[in-house]
């Protein structure tokens, strides 16, 4: 196989299938998600037998169980990918949406309407039930798809693929609307991130090393984020019982996401009752906390932190803990050791959630409530592509909104300019 002659293949066709898909109606590329859907569901026996494949190629590799579990499509979870194709279809439409119309002096009638971004690569790693839900999503917004997954999961990504394409052609889908990159071979991510003539938009999902090997090579725009460094933010003020329970959430109800809590930050003046309870109760839920050297005055049993540990995403049950002597030093602390991912303040007093929602430079700041909360699906959007903590196009979780752009459409009845 020849890679740049495939890549290059599967970005013409993407693109010759996004300019059909720009003239889809909604109604459309519904009938399209539900076939897909369906396609899944019939699909149960082969997408079983090529998931096999792949986790005992897993367990033979040596993957922890961890891993290993990431990869494994049970009967629930191939249902769960029919069904978030359907909820997909229910969603709003957002292409041809009007953000805003104005008319002129000369009578030019201006308006701004959102349409389809074009042609997006997805980079991902493990999980095979992401080929389903970026395909999904990204078809919904008008858009080609060309899906590189991990090599891990390659025999289940295909049959999945393989199950979008052929059902998604039944109702009418544009021929190389859905594609997956069928090679393993490192040279197609390279490729792809620099095939600006067909691709718009590249999207990678996985852990920082992938996410950081994807922008230094791209050409194409990249949306990402590197990591979580999510903090909470315990204010004077804060009603400390709501402080505990949002602690330990956003903690340990998943320690192993982007939005889990790796920084607490105590009000010097909440401190001295607030950390070693929330100290306790952490410990006895099995989190090794690492404080500086007013918070181990007070809770002598923690590590004593390092400069590292505040940049640190551990992504397990350890937590950086700090003590500040104000709401403004919580602001720097979070500005120059976070990753502008997700942050939280826990305070009654307006103007320390006012100045922490402000000054905070993340992509998604909490006023009392668990940072776990930073996912399309909790924020309403039905399902995510991803996580952006750029500043630029899409910022936060996004949804089918963030994987469309916007044109200007201009009425006139023969005006020039003079």
């Amino acid at each position: 196989m020849n890679v740049e002659t495939t890549m290059q293949d599967l970005g013409r066709r993407a693109r010759e299938a996004a300019h059909a898909l720009s003239a889809l109606r909604a109604e459309d590329k519904n009938r399209v998600l539900a076939a897909m859907a369906q396609a899944i569901l019939d699909g149960r026996g082969p997408l079983r037998e090529a998931n096999r494949r792949d986790v005992d190629a897993a367990r033979e590799a040596g993957l922890s169980e961890a891993m290993v579990d990431r990869l494994v499509l049970t009967d629930a979870r191939i249902d769960a990918m029919a069904a978030g194709l359907r909820d997909v279809a229910a969603l709003p439409d957002p292409v041809g949406e009007e953000l805003r119309a104005w008319t002129r002096p000369n009578g030019l009638r201006i308006r701004k309407v959102r349409v389809p971004i074009g042609v997006i690569g997805i980079i991902y790693e493990s999980r095979p039930n992401v080929t389903a839900d970026a395909a999904g999503l990204c078809f919904k917004a008008g858009n080609a798809v060309i899906l590189r997954g991990g090599k891990e999961a390659a025999a289940s990504n295909r049959a999945i693929a393989d199950a979008l394409a052929e059902g998604g052609a039944s109702a009418g889908m544009p021929s190389g609307a859905i594609q997956l990159v069928p090679t393993a071979d490192r040279d197609a991510v390279r490729i792809l991130v620099q095939m600006t003539e067909y691709v718009d938009l590249i999207i990678p999902r996985g852990g920082e090393g992938l996410i950081r090997a994807v922008a230094e090579q791209a050409h194409v725009p990249v949306i990402k984020h590197y990591k979580g460094v999510c903090h909470t933010y315990v204010d004077a003020s804060a009603d400390l019982d709501m402080a505990l329970a949002i602690c330990v959430n956003a903690k340990v109800q998943r320690p192993g996401v982007c939005n889990a809590m790796e920084t607490l930050l105590v009000h010097q003046d909440a401190a001295e009752t607030f950390l070693p309870a929330c100290a306790a109760r952490l410990q006895e839920l099995g989190v090794d906390l690492r404080g500086d050297d007013h918070a181990r005055r007070l809770v002598p049993s923690m590590s004593p932190a390092t400069e590292q540990d505040w940049y640190e995403e551990y992504l397990d049950l350890t937590l950086a803990v700090r003590v500040v002597p104000h709401v403004a030093a919580a602001i720097a602390h979070i500005n120059q050791y976070g990753s502008q991912h997700s942050d939280a303040i826990v305070a009654n007093d307006p103007a320390a959630q006012d100045a922490f929602s402000l000054g905070v430079d993340s992509s998604t700041v909490y006023v009392n409530a668990s940072t776990r909360f930073t996912d399309g699906a909790e924020f309403g959007m039905g399902a995510e592509i991803g996580i952006s903590t750029d500043k630029l196009h899409a910022r936060g979780p996004m949804g089918l909104e963030e994987l469309t752009t916007y044109k200007y459409l201009i009425l006139g009845n023969g005006q020039i300019r003079p």
